[in-house]
Formats: C-alpha cells, structure tokens, sequence
C-alpha cells in the first residue's frame, strides 16, 4: 500500500507554517473489537528499527519497495517529517503496542490528484500491518474503519477518505471495502496500476416530523405506523 515512486514530488500549498492535517498527534485513541487504537507520528531514530525490520519482509517489500539498508527506509520517513506536513509517518499502536505503520497525507495536495478528480481536503491513507501474525484475519479491515470515521470526525473540511492499493494487492483491495471503502476506478500511476478506493461522509438524515406520519393514512396491506408505535416499536422507515 506504499505511493508509487515519485508521487511525493510537491504540489503547491499554502505558503508559511500550517497544519495541513488537523494534528493527528491529537486524534486520540479510537476504541475497536480488537482493542484501543490509535496513530502516533513517527520519531527517529527510535522508531528506525522496527519499521526497517518490517520493510525487509518479503510480503511488504513485494508492495512498499523499501526493502535494503536502513538508510532507504530513512529516507523515505525524512521526506515526510522534514515536509510541510502534507504526509505524516505514524505508527499504529494498538493496546500500547506499536504493529502497523501508516501515512495519511492530504490527496488533493498530492501528485496522485493529477490522476483522479480529488476534491478539496481529500485524505489520503497508506498502511501496512508490521508483524506477519496481525495479518490475514481482519485486523486491517478494523483499524481501516476506525481510522476513516476518526478522519471524517475530527477533519470536518474532508468529505472523503481516499486510497490506491495496487490492484493486484487483493487482501488489500478486500480489507479497503470491508472498512466501507469502494472502488472509484483504476487509475495507471507511475509504478503501479492501483485501484482508487473511496469511502465517503455519510449524509446524516435529519430528524422526521412526527405529525407527517401520524397524518398519513396506512397504505392497504401494510401496518400503520403508529400502530407499531403503541406496540412498543419504532415503525419501518419509508422510501
């Protein structure tokens, strides 16, 4: 689930400091079936060596490419951190203990909005789980589902969350839209055909007025509402 090389070359953003992903050191824990989650930037040295170990697995260097010397995989971080904030190297801990490294990164200021129609806010996210035992059982699907809904809470500008696994990484493509992601479209990037996953706000419905369902006559065969009502049910909603 690694970019395609060269799509971190910049795109024009707002000049002078800014926080260009709503501080994700802030965003807190997020409670799933599988434990506590929550993302945590990337800090070197320290963080160096495991995230070296894992790259140099062959199921993630297949996709992520940053297999080798420690120096590949730290120069790829550095590239982030030492940005303008636009992508964000974390650690995913789960109960406290560090076992996925993620990037979220604004899409639409990205070289990947060259190559869909990204709309402003756009969020992007990479993952890969670290040790080989967290994979193959819906751990990823989980901590995907967490992460989109904590983005599109606590980024209220964003109205999508958005991703480009590499089509033929179908544990990934399947674990994307277990978490409600769908695929948009294949898009051919520079290293990799990947498949554009989206998974959008969901538009809240507004509150019914009651006085329109107790004024509407039941239609012949179906229950009245308000029947289902004094039954102690909530009535079935209506198209």
């Amino acid at each position: 689930m690694r970019p395609a090389a060269g799509t971190r070359a910049r795109i024009a953003a707002p000049r002078g400091p800014a926080d260009l992903l709503d501080g994700i050191a802030r965003w807190g824990t997020m409670p799933t079936d599988a434990g506590d989650f929550r993302l945590r930037p990337v800090r070197l040295p320290a963080d160096l060596p495991l995230l070296v170990d894992w790259m140099n697995d062959p199921e993630v260097a297949a996709f992520w490419e940053l297999d080798g010397p420690p120096a590949t995989t730290e120069q790829h971080l550095r590239e982030q951190l030492d940005g303008d904030g636009r992508s964000v190297p974390c650690l995913g801990l789960l109960d406290g203990t560090p076992m996925s490294y993620w990037e979220v990164y604004r899409a639409d200021l990205d070289p990947l909005a060259r190559h869909y129609p990204a709309r402003p806010h756009d969020t992007g996210v990479h993952l890969l789980l670290g040790p080989s035992r967290a994979r193959g059982r819906g751990l990823g699907s989980t901590l995907l589902a967490a992460l989109a809904e904590r983005i599109l809470d606590v980024r209220p500008r964003c109205r999508r969350v958005v991703a480009e696994p590499d089509v033929r990484n179908l544990p990934s493509v399947r674990a994307f839209e277990r978490a409600g992601f769908h695929v948009a479209a294949e898009l051919d990037l520079p290293t990799k055909r990947a498949a554009l996953m989206i998974r959008p706000r969901r538009a809240v419905p507004g509150p019914a007025d009651p006085r329109a369902a107790d004024a509407r006559p039941a239609r012949p065969g179906q229950d009245d509402p308000r029947a289902n009502r004094q039954r102690g049910q909530d009535p079935l909603p209506l198209p």
